[in-house]
């Protein structure tokens, strides 16, 4: 498909996202109102809210999903859900997931029109990368979300990987699974490169597969143990990338 082509697509793709969140957010602001003041969880503000990304997916006609493996079938217990990042395009992929976890966003995407004022009502979590006082109170969020029951997901990479090559991880999703005695939930997403790349506004096309690992558990594990864990589950996701993309 040529640049121009993807170019008029793009131009009809961004109003359609626009229209889904301006949409969704009477939607969100429903839920919120109805169950944010019993449910701690915030999961029914959340469920709602992530509709959106899998509208957003259905309605962008150069993308598509396929999902290899199930989720947990225990949908009422906390995970660190961890995945490789590449795209923009995996934040939708993944959100369309028939699952609820809290993102973690850097702070420029809840200053975003009406889509931030989602966020902040389904219970994501802002952080400043580069504040060290920011990253702080981000874990302590996950932390609370953790302890309540729900499951969070991180991005280990820190960034998306600009080359698609699998960027080492860091050390926070790990100390918090082993802090918090949660599971760790590997994902891997593979085909999303060219989907919207870093600094453009047009689409290209993105045949996304994400592969559902098997939770890792943290049992008898200590914070001298963060590191090998980390290794041994970036091990997970460089296999499961590589077995999605030998099956294209």
């Amino acid at each position: 498909m040529t640049r121009t082509a993807r170019a008029l697509i793009s131009a009809a793709v961004w109003p359609l996202w626009a229209i889904v969140i301006l949409v969704f957010t009477p939607l969100v602001t429903l839920a919120w109102l109805l169950t944010a003041w019993w449910d701690r969880r915030r999961w029914w503000v959340g469920r709602v809210f992530r509709l959106t990304a899998a509208t957003a997916l259905r309605v962008t006609p150069l993308w598509s999903a396929r999902y290899v493996g199930e989720l947990p079938e225990d949908r009422d217990r906390p995970f660190v859900v961890v995945c490789n990042h590449v795209s923009i395009a995996d934040v939708v992929v993944l959100g369309a997931l028939p699952w609820e976890m809290k993102w973690v966003s850097k702070a420029s995407n809840f200053r975003i029109p009406f889509l931030g004022q989602m966020m902040r009502m389904a219970g994501d979590v802002r952080v400043v990368r580069d504040d060290r006082e920011s990253r702080a109170r981000a874990y302590q969020r996950l932390k609370e979300w953790v302890e309540r029951g729900v499951p969070v997901i991180i991005f280990p990479e820190g960034t998306r990987s600009k080359t698609g090559e699998l960027l080492p991880f860091r050390n926070g999703a790990f100390r918090l699974a082993v802090e918090t005695g949660t599971p760790v939930l590997p994902l891997a997403v593979h085909g999303t490169r060219e989907a919207i790349k870093k600094g453009s506004m047009v689409f290209g096309r993105a045949e996304a597969r994400v592969a559902i690992g098997e939770p890792v558990s943290v049992d008898g594990l200590d914070m001298d143990d963060v590191e090998e864990l980390r290794d041994r589950v970036r091990e997970i996701v460089r296999r499961a990338r590589e077995e999605l993309a030998a099956a294209d």
